[in-house]
């Protein structure tokens, strides 16, 4: 009898090794490697109409993009999606994936373009019930409840579909496999034969990809370097705003975002995001103040609360939501050696409303003001708007795109501005507002709580 040959995948990186061992070599990650049948690989064919051509040959005339009438998610993708595509989504559970790519799916399909919906969570039923509570019932929108990649395949051919959406890639299994749906050798190798199918036959394929609990993409991290864009939906699950981010687009930037606000009928763009998130913004309170950050080409007004407490144990917490808490304690350590804020027995946290994410250095500013501002128990104007980058030995450092936070703050309402020195000689001579500028921190304390 001939022995069934095996092998070994480490479950988290998708390194395979040919007997078990504890610790993965390549991610360093304990009791993940798991046993699976090795299965010879077929020979590939080329795909149709692949041979080699000159480059001022190549027809890319099936490259336009297909926008799909929501401006938020457009933006991200760099103007709509491209013909040929492969797009992954992921978020935690009950963000909301499934809701975007339900509304996006019917919005094509009343576009007049055939679109599958392969659903391996939810029966069609279900899928039905929800799409009539969400108001998104399309005649060009068509329903599966299927998991094998075999049978999909046959239902992309007899359909023809010009978009194709998968929810989830972790639930498709390849029969060939003897795996079981979700490991790393049954993700990779869906992924392969979807991606093909895109190329090969010019279909845009969306993906919805599960997380683990650090947040990453389940899988092996080879299935984002497959794909052509990956998007991440954010947001806290007790907030009721939800933000869109490409952290991968061959066909656009990186930088852009959506914001979205869930709602009974499902998830609905924000035009004007600085305004939602500065709507409840507290009057005359000490620690609060505004910042103004860029997301791409977009100027956006977030408010940051900060709260200094003396602490009860020897060694002080410090929180940061929505902040990294690394350059938070940076910023507490220039205000102890720079400013001389005594800040080492006191708890210190800090939250950015509305549970958005900033990981931009031109809010550092507006993190040490709003300290000092809780500490010396002080409120800030609430007219200021405040920019600029720190230093460690407590300068203010120079940040690109001024003029545009600066214009923004001047729809929203804002009167005066502390901005660095050095984008002074960049700005133009007349703005809405008063415009300061200042070399250092003690200089922006002086204008912002008066010393």
């Amino acid at each position: 009898m001939t022995r069934v040959k095996t092998k070994f995948i480490c479950q988290e990186c998708g390194l395979e090794t040919a007997k078990w061992l504890g610790k993965c070599p390549g991610c360093g990650s304990w009791n993940t490697m798991i046993e699976e049948r090795a299965v010879q690989k077929s020979v590939s064919l080329p795909l149709a109409g692949s041979v080699p051509v000159l480059l001022t040959e190549v027809e890319c005339s099936g490259q336009e993009r297909c926008q799909i009438g929501i401006p938020e998610l457009d933006r991200v993708l760099g103007g709509g999606l491209v013909a040929g595509s492969l797009v992954l989504i992921g978020g935690d559970p009950g963000i909301g994936k499934s809701t975007l790519l339900l509304q996006t799916a019917a919005l094509l399909g009343k576009s007049g373009q055939k679109t599958l919906y392969v659903s391996g969570e939810e029966s069609a039923g279900q899928v039905k019930m929800r799409a009539e509570r969400l108001g998104v019932v399309s005649k060009q929108l068509f329903l599966v409840s299927e998991t094998n990649l075999d049978y999909i395949e046959n239902f992309v051919r007899d359909i023809d579909p010009a978009f194709l959406i998968i929810d989830s890639v972790q639930t498709v299994f390849d029969p060939a496999l003897t795996t079981a749906p979700g490991s790393v050798g049954q993700v990779r190798e869906c992924t392969a034969r979807l991606l093909r199918i895109a190329k090969g036959q010019n279909r845009t394929i969306l993906l919805v990809g599960h997380v683990t609990k650090e947040g990453n993409l389940a899988g092996p991290r080879v299935l984002e370097h497959m794909v052509d864009t990956v998007l991440y939906l954010e947001g806290e699950r007790h907030h009721a705003f939800r933000v869109l981010r490409a952290v991968k687009n061959r066909f656009g930037s990186t930088n852009e975002i959506g914001v979205f606000e869930m709602r009974e009928r499902g998830l609905v763009q924000v035009t004007n995001p600085s305004q939602i998130f500065l709507a409840e913004r507290p009057v005359g309170a000490t620690g609060s103040l505004v910042v103004a950050c860029m997301e791409g080409t977009r100027p956006i007004l977030l408010e940051i609360q900060a709260l200094v407490s003396g602490s009860a144990f020897g060694n002080p917490r410090r929180l940061a939501t929505g902040l990294d808490l690394n350059r938070v304690l940076l910023m507490i350590a220039v205000l102890e050696k720079k400013i001389g804020l005594i800040l080492n027995n006191q708890d210190v946290y800090l939250n950015v409303a509305g549970g958005v994410k900033i990981d931009e250095p031109a809010v550092d500013l507006g993190i040490c003001l709003a300290l000092a501002s809780s500490f010396r128990n002080q409120a800030v104007d609430g007219e200021l708007l405040v920019i600029g980058e720190v230093g460690l030995t407590g300068e203010v450092r120079a940040v690109n795109q001024v003029e545009k936070r600066i214009l923004e703050g001047a729809k929203l309402g804002f009167k005066k501005c502390i901005v660095p020195a050095n984008n002074l000689r960049y700005l133009a001579k007349e703005l809405p507002l008063e415009v300061a500028g200042v070399n250092s921190v003690g200089e922006a304390l002086e204008i912002a709580l008066g010393g």
